[in-house]
């Protein structure tokens, strides 16, 4: 692998509709109706907890997606008792949202420019890799959406133990690509993404979120090429 775009996924080349609190809502829809819960009290309950939210820390002992998802699962369950749940209900319906968050049939979809993207630089020459803070099962997320082919390598920070923007997250990316030449990231997290990555000495690329100062920035996927094309 010469020449190698990482790429987010989340926000980036695909999306879920209402995300972590969409999903919990979903869940009480079914399981309970008349809930009476929003999104919006949910959100408060969700900002903090996550793998995600320590990215300095690596977190080895979740390597396993067991144990991924009973951390995550307990921090899900919080979230419940914090909007009124009582504790042995909320940890019942947290452990739905497993199958229901990775399974890309439900509310997973690609942006319209990722396919045709992903398409064209890899007929210019680029090979892609995956690096997300993300789920376990990440990969056949990845296959349920139908872009595996064009993707070399797919890596999730529930695997490899560390959370983007920390340096060794970049750095297991190069070695699993093999120390590329020529490496880029690209991502809609002007931290975790763009500051990250360029911490690790690989430039980047902000897109969709908004222009930034300083930043190199594309708005949507059909832009990236350019700006790499410009810097050559």
């Amino acid at each position: 692998m010469d020449r190698v775009i990482l790429w987010d996924f989340d926000g980036t080349l695909g999306f879920r509709a209402g995300r972590w609190r969409g999903c919990l809502i979903e869940i009480l829809d079914d399981c309970q109706p008349g809930h009476g819960v929003t999104v919006d009290q949910l959100r408060v309950f969700l900002e903090n907890g996550f793998p995600w939210h320590q990215p300095e820390l690596p977190h080895p002992e979740l390597c396993d997606p067991e144990a991924w998802w009973a951390h995550v699962e307990m921090r899900l369950a919080a979230a419940y008792q914090g909007v009124g749940l009582e504790a042995s209900r909320a940890l019942e319906l947290a452990r739905l949202a497993r199958h229901r968050y990775v399974d890309p049939s439900r509310r997973w979809r690609l942006f319209d420019d990722t396919t045709r993207t992903l398409e064209r630089l890899r007929s210019d020459g680029w090979q892609h890799a995956i690096l997300s803070n993300h789920v376990p099962e990440l990969p056949a997320l990845i296959a349920g959406l139908g872009i595996t082919p064009l993707i070399n390598v797919v890596l999730t920070s529930a695997a490899i133990g560390y959370e983007k923007p920390n340096p060794r997250a970049f750095e297991y990316a190069l070695e699993r690509c093999g120390w590329p030449n020529e490496v880029w990231m690209v991502g809609d997290n002007p931290v975790a993404d763009v500051a990250g990555a360029e911490a690790a000495g690989i430039p980047a690329v902000l897109v969709r979120s908004g222009p930034q100062p300083q930043l190199r920035y594309a708005a949507d996927l059909d832009a990236v090429p350019g700006v790499l094309g410009a810097t050559r």
